[in-house]
């Protein structure tokens, strides 16, 4: 197992730095992924915990030993990339052998290794295959077999699953969770700008923004206490509907939040009315874009089961006093005064 530390590192490119003063401890065994919106840095970050980018400046630690200058192949690490990148010429038993090889472990060795990886993703039957002859999803267990072949410490994700359409993600998800529970020995980042990824494969999500980061905590730890507005709006879908204007100053704020399963929605009497502009069926729930009396921006609604709201229909929607966020002016949370929002 293998705890990973940065200490204050920074990474710049030219002028313009990308990643800012980030100081994280990572457990011996943890699952934890990076999150945030495109340029924000989370890729930059992961590539200088693998040794493929320099550090600017700050210090990386594995198991207490400091890694900020040691070359890729000596840090311990094994990194899955978005790409597979997979050797089209080689079989699939060849690709994942061949870092091994490079290492000049022997062959009765090498087999054991692959043979095992093969079978804990269960792509024996596929050793044989070049990778033009895989699918997304196969060629994608075979990149995550070969860096297990490696026996790493920490093991690296960087956007494994955004080739893959939704059915083979969710697939190929739970066989990610299923290589962490097994390997309880091997640290884990994962690098996705996907929520339900992050949400369910993570013991902690590191929320990044603009280089720096915004919040670190369990998934339902951000979720229903985000530190920041940012983390309000980048955590959960849809998103945390945002209100300024009379509701947020009657609170004694600047914004509103309220998350859409948190908005009761009536044909009959509510806090807010408003009309319906949009109803997104997808069966066990239905999401419903409302335009109101109260946002400059449409609401979104949560509607269990199968529902129906045709556009232009008039609704009202009232808004649970006890799941309410709020927001000053520069998007820090502020404690909620229940009688005052529901004036």
């Amino acid at each position: 197992m293998a705890t990973v530390e940065l200490k204050n590192v920074c990474k710049d490119f030219g002028r313009v730095r990308a990643v800012s003063d980030v100081s994280l401890s990572l457990q011996k065994g943890e699952f934890v992924v990076f999150v945030g919106p495109s340029g924000c840095g989370k890729s930059t970050l992961l590539r200088m915990v693998a040794g493929l980018e320099d550090i600017s400046k700050g210090a990386l630690l594995i198991d207490g030993k400091d890694m900020t200058h040691t070359l890729p192949a000596q840090r311990g690490v094994a990194m899955v990339f978005q790409s597979y990148a997979l050797y089209p010429h080689m079989s699939v038993y060849e690709n994942m052998a061949f870092g091994l090889e490079q290492a000049k472990l022997k062959k009765p060795e090498i087999r054991q290794r692959v043979t095992h990886a093969a079978q804990m993703l269960q792509i024996e039957e596929l050793l044989d295959r070049k990778p033009r002859a895989l699918s997304g999803g196969q060629r994608q267990r075979v990149a995550i077999g070969r860096a297990i072949t490696r026996n790493p410490r920490v093991f690296l994700f960087d956007e494994p699953l955004s080739n893959l359409d939704a059915a083979l993600r969710g697939d190929t998800r739970v066989e990610i969770a299923r290589l962490h529970a097994r390997l309880t020995d091997t640290t884990m980042i994962y690098v996705t700008h996907d929520q339900v990824e992050a949400m369910t494969l993570a013991d902690r999500i590191v929320v990044l923004n603009k280089g720096k980061v915004e919040q670190v905590g369990a998934p339902l730890e951000l979720y229903e206490k985000p530190a920041s507005r940012f983390v309000a709006g980048f955590i959960g879908s849809p998103r945390m509907n945002f209100i300024t204007g009379p509701v947020a100053q009657n609170a004694g704020a600047e914004t509103f939040g309220i998350r859409p399963e948190d908005l009761t929605i009536s044909d009959s009497d509510g806090l807010w009315s408003g009309t319906v502009l949009l109803s997104e069926e997808l069966g066990a729930d239905t999401f419903v874009h409302i335009e109101s009396d109260v946002s400059d921006t449409p609401l979104i609604a949560r509607a269990t089961g199968r529902m129906r709201f045709e556009s232009g229909r008039r609704v009202f929607l009232t808004p649970d006093e006890t799941r309410i966020h709020l927001f000053d002016s520069q998007g820090q949370p502020m404690t909620p005064k229940i009688r005052e929002v529901t004036k």
